[in-house]
């Protein structure tokens, strides 16, 4: 059984006194990131928020098992963000839809969401249907049973199965009158960790449904920060945590299991909400390294406006840039050099020698055959 099944559905419960702690973590990282955000001069102000986008985009779908082309990723969001996309890589029909639907999700944030609105998003998560099988797009699912599955060889794994059609739109339309409603007490924050798991339960598409409880939990964000304006990805830490992330849901999803957490309840979901909060601080938290990663930037191409420098030089350089802190942290060497700029294994190391002349990179202390650099940052002497 399911906690959809259970007679107290959908009258969630939970420790107060537990949460009340998670919550007052999740307000002073809030605050620690506002106050340091406030500062920010505009231009870097739109880049932080590109930088959130971007993940945003990219992680919501990894966690689905699929890979974006981050170039494309990173135009569609420049798109909707109206920066500039000269010199950036042509974006796709899936990563305009996808930034697309993101956008909409944070926005007008006054306006009721309805059943109309989850299926236009729904349809936007894909602009190209599966050539194979047969995907409803822009309305609830059918009649099949809807199960989440996993398979190990030959042997299949039921994690979850959902409401069956017959009851799915009055279900949802119920979801959709708490999501909306001025009324109910709940805390603005636990509103979108419970938004999050209540969408999910119901699973009413065909396909698409996390990302989908994503964006809904973004817009929860939003409006509890009462901002459009995103400066932290929560996809991000939740991809970071993909298995801890499915085993929570399943954990609470399931009856018996959720019986065993709580004697008091079948419907608590304490558990649920502290593992919420805990990925919501640390994401609010790396807010502040993101905005410091634009800042870097945006100091380092200052420091070398008038650097005499090869596309493909900053090619590279944007990559090491964008991805500082997460990506070569122990350098790039002349392998993945060549390989990044589509470069012979000489002119690799020819273009990171110039590199490191013009004060751009950093030799790090391996040498020989594994000679790595990094990016000099403008801070560094």
């Amino acid at each position: 059984m399911y906690i959809w099944q259970s007679d107290l559905w959908p009258q969630f419960s939970f420790d107060e006194s537990v949460i009340s702690k998670k919550l007052n973590e999740v307000a002073q990282a809030k605050q620690r990131l506002l106050d340091y955000s406030t500062s920010l001069p505009q231009p870097i102000d739109k880049e932080a928020q590109m930088d959130a986008l971007l993940q945003n985009a990219i992680r919501t779908s990894q966690i689905e098992g699929e890979k974006l082309d981050v170039g494309s990723v990173r135009s569609s969001v420049a798109k909707q963000l109206g920066l500039h996309t000269s010199g950036l890589k042509p974006s796709t029909k899936q990563t305009d839809s996808l930034v697309a639907m993101l956008v909409l999700a944070t926005e007008n944030l006054d306006n009721p969401l309805t059943v109309e609105t989850l299926c236009e998003w729904q349809a936007l998560l894909f602009p190209e249907p599966p050539l194979l099988g047969s995907l409803i797009l822009g309305e609830l699912r059918g009649n099949e049973p809807m199960q989440v599955i996993s398979y190990r060889g030959r042997q299949q794994t039921v994690h979850f199965e959902a409401p069956p059609k017959s009851v799915l739109a009055n279900e949802l339309t119920r979801f959709i009158d708490w999501f909306n409603s001025t009324d109910n007490k709940v805390h603005p924050l636990l509103k979108a960790g419970i938004a999050h798991l209540w969408f999910l339960t119901l699973h009413p598409f065909d396909d698409g449904n996390g990302r989908l409880a994503r964006a809904i939990t973004d817009r929860a964000l939003a409006q509890a920060d009462k901002t459009s304006i995103r400066f932290y990805s929560l996809s991000a830490t939740i991809e970071k945590y993909r298995n801890s992330y499915y085993d929570h849901l399943e954990l609470t999803q399931n009856l018996k299991a959720a019986s065993q957490i709580s004697s008091n309840n079948e419907l608590d979901i304490t558990t649920w909400l502290i593992w919420f909060l805990d990925v919501l601080t640390e994401t609010i938290e790396h807010g502040r390294f993101r905005i410091d990663r634009v800042l870097n930037k945006s100091k380092f191409w200052h420091k070398h406006s008038q650097t005499v420098l090869s596309e493909r030089q900053i090619k590279v350089l944007n990559r090491l840039l964008n991805n500082f802190g997460e990506e070569f942290n122990d350098g790039i060497n002349a392998s993945k050099y060549q390989s990044l700029a589509k470069v012979s294994k000489a002119t690799a190391t020819r273009d990171l020698t110039e590199l490191v002349t013009k004060d751009c990179l950093i030799k790090l202390d391996k040498g020989g055959r594994s000679t790595r650099y990094q990016v000099k940052l403008a801070t560094q002497k």
